[in-house]
């Protein structure tokens, strides 16, 4: 109850503050254009209170409530004498001068050390004062002076240039005196001078451009309703995803304790890292199966589209016979390529080549299939239901679903129940003749089918009911000439059967990565359903009927009109799960914990940086991870400009 109490609390605290905060600073820049005295003496208060009360929230200032005070008033006094001064060399006296004070009062009133307390509870006595680093001192003076410059130069340049070099020189400076150097080495003196010296710029620069006329008064005002409403997000962003970002990028050219520079050595050890990047067996592709089998059904694929395009005219006829093939061939190539070339980052590739084409052509047939039929309501909801469900929720069910107990046990698996069923089916005769049955009529059908087919001319049918066809033939084949289907019976010694073994879906390799696929396929599917739905439905009617009319196919309408039309939907989808798939973590981490070589980036990530504790090896899969999904993104955008443009 306590912690519930404390909770509604400070969301009330939270709240009430905000909204003081928002409309306050709507009251504040009311008074801007009439009250330009009142305006800058409460905007110098505000950054006094706001700096002091962050050295008090970060616990590095002595006597806080004091400094608070005094770090106000003294803000508010610069502000109202820059408002009521227009002399250029007094103005910049004065912001020099209540800069430097500021920084005096925050360099006396600074601790020397604080305390640490990390996650396990440890405490640590942290050092605050930085030593001397001239070099530092004058690199980052001068790198914030080339960046005031340029934004001086890229601006509306109202203000004079010394007003941007003033104040991000003396940025800069700060930067160099405290970010740069090592802390805890340092005298109280230095602290003192660094920080009086840095904010006298700061101030210098405030107070090196004059009062603004009434005009700009009213632009100011004006002006600044877009950052009061954006400011708070802003904030957050910056917050939440700017500063960690950069600051990952710092620690990943440093040591395991983020503490030593090392340059480029953590990302050159990711790539001498066998367990994240292995290529040494790459020849063995060339002994897989499915690389074989890929490789034929492609280059089937690229010829019946060779000829197919001969018939109509075209360098190339992309339908159902020539399509299908072709990327069912270009899938199962990978699989064998990416089933040989093995660690972290092969890993992740492989799940966004596989994740993100089956999820977008599982979710653009049902789409297709589904559209303006009975019951499409109740279809698409039942699809659309795993994305209901987190990642974590998933994982789980889907490992209940793939668990495999002793063979001498009763499974609990869904998927080990129904492989040992099949395998005692397969035992007997009479289920075996029953299902051979039933399977060739259906075969049967499936040929009467593509012969119809053949004789209309709709050669995606044929292609289609044959590919069909041949599993079934091969599970016929099993059952009446072969060792059966499902689940071989284990044997004891003296011949009686005690059990059926099992598939051990998440520890045999390589191809456990794609049981951990299925769970993001199953989730991802609904997704792109709904949106390749929409698109479809959002297809003018008179183009599919002006199709038709012209003699065209349900397979050529599909390909020629529905496809072209929704193309910017089909992009937009496989970006975005593209960048999805890039980041997965929550799956790997809850079925394997990347353990039988499925590891993915995002969990080698986390357990570089927060298992072994190695910061710089981390945070360098971090950046590489970053930079990966960097294009995809652009691309993204780049798309988002095209349409609003």
């Amino acid at each position: 109850m306590g912690k519930l109490i404390e909770t509604i609390v400070a969301i009330v605290v939270a709240v009430v503050a905000s909204g003081a905060i928002f409309i306050g600073a709507n009251v504040l820049f009311d008074q801007a254009p009439r009250r330009w005295s009142a305006f800058s003496t409460a905007i110098g208060g505000s950054a006094g209170f706001f700096l002091f009360l962050i050295l008090w929230g970060n616990q590095v200032l002595t006597q806080p409530l004091l400094w608070i005070v005094l770090g106000t008033a003294v803000g508010a006094g610069v502000g109202y004498a820059l408002s009521v001064v227009e002399d250029p060399v007094p103005r910049l006296g004065i912001g020099a001068g209540g800069g430097a004070l500021i920084g005096l009062m925050a360099g006396i009133g600074l601790e020397e050390t604080t305390i640490h307390t990390a996650n396990n509870g440890t405490e640590t006595v942290v050092g605050l004062y930085p030593a001397f680093d001239i070099v530092a001192l004058v690199v980052w003076t001068a790198i914030g002076a080339v960046i005031g410059a340029g934004l001086w130069a890229v601006g509306s340049k109202r203000q004079p240039i010394q007003r941007k070099l003033l104040l991000w020189g003396g940025l800069g400076w700060l930067f160099g005196a405290f970010a740069a150097p090592t802390l805890g080495d340092g005298e109280a003196v230095w602290v003192i001078l660094a920080l009086a010296v840095g904010f006298g710029l700061v101030g210098a620069g405030f107070g090196s451009s004059p009062n603004p006329d009434l005009r700009r008064r009213d632009e100011i005002d004006r002006g600044s309703r877009k950052y009061i409403f954006l400011a708070p997000a802003l904030i957050f962003i910056a917050l939440s995803l700017v500063v960690p970002t950069f600051r990952t990028i710092y620690l990943s050219f440093l040591g395991r304790f983020g503490e030593e520079a090392v340059g480029f050595r953590n990302f050159w050890s990711i790539f001498q890292d066998e367990t994240i990047f292995k290529v040494d067996e790459w020849t063995q592709m060339f002994g897989s199966q499915l690389f074989w089998i890929g490789l034929i059904l492609t280059v089937l694929g690229i010829v019946a589209a060779k000829v197919l395009g001969r018939r109509t005219g075209h360098d190339w006829e992309w339908t159902g016979t020539s399509a299908g093939p072709l990327t069912f061939g270009i899938f199962l190539l990978a699989f064998g390529i990416f089933s040989v070339l093995r660690g972290t980052i092969f890993n992740n590739l492989w799940w966004v080549f596989a994740v993100t084409i089956l999820a977008t052509s599982l979710g653009l047939a049902i789409a297709v299939l589904a559209d303006r039929s009975k019951g499409e309501s109740i279809a698409k909801s039942i699809i659309f239901l795993p994305m209901a469900i987190s990642f974590v929720g998933a994982g789980i069910i889907w490992r209940f679903m793939y668990i495999a107990r002793p063979e001498n046990r009763e499974q609990t698996g869904v998927l080990n129940s129904a492989w040992k069923l099949l395998g005692q089916l397969s035992e007997s005769d009479t289920w075996s003749l029953i299902v051979s049955a039933i399977l060739l009529a259906i075969t049967a059908g499936l040929g009467w089918l593509a012969w119809r087919g053949y004789k209309s001319g709709t050669n995606g049918v044929t292609v289609g009911s044959i590919f069909t066809a041949l599993p079934l033939l091969w599970i016929v084949y099993r059952l009446l000439i072969g060792s059966g289907i499902g689940a071989d019976p284990v044997l004891a010694p003296n011949g009686e059967v005690i059990g059926y073994d099992t598939i051990i879906f998440l520890q045999e390799t390589p191809f456990n990565n794609v049981w951990l696929m299925v769970v993001l396929i199953w989730i991802q599917t609904g997704f792109t359903m709904v949106i390749f739905s929409a698109a479809i439905k959002g297809v003018p009617a008179d183009l599919i009927e002006a199709a038709k009319v012209d003699g065209a196919t349900e397979s050529q309408t599909f390909w020629r009109v529905i496809i072209p039309q929704i193309a910017t939907t089909i992009g937009v989808v496989v970006t975005t799960l593209i960048v999805l798939v890039m980041k997965v973590f929550d799956i790997v981490k809850v079925m394997t914990n990347g353990n039988f070589d499925t590891q993915v980036l995002a969990n080698e990530m986390w357990q570089r940086a927060f298992t072994e504790f190695n910061l710089g090896l981390g945070s360098a899969v971090a950046v590489v991870l970053f930079v990966s999904v960097l294009p995809v993104m652009w691309l993204n955008i780049r798309r988002m400009q095209e349409v609003d443009g």
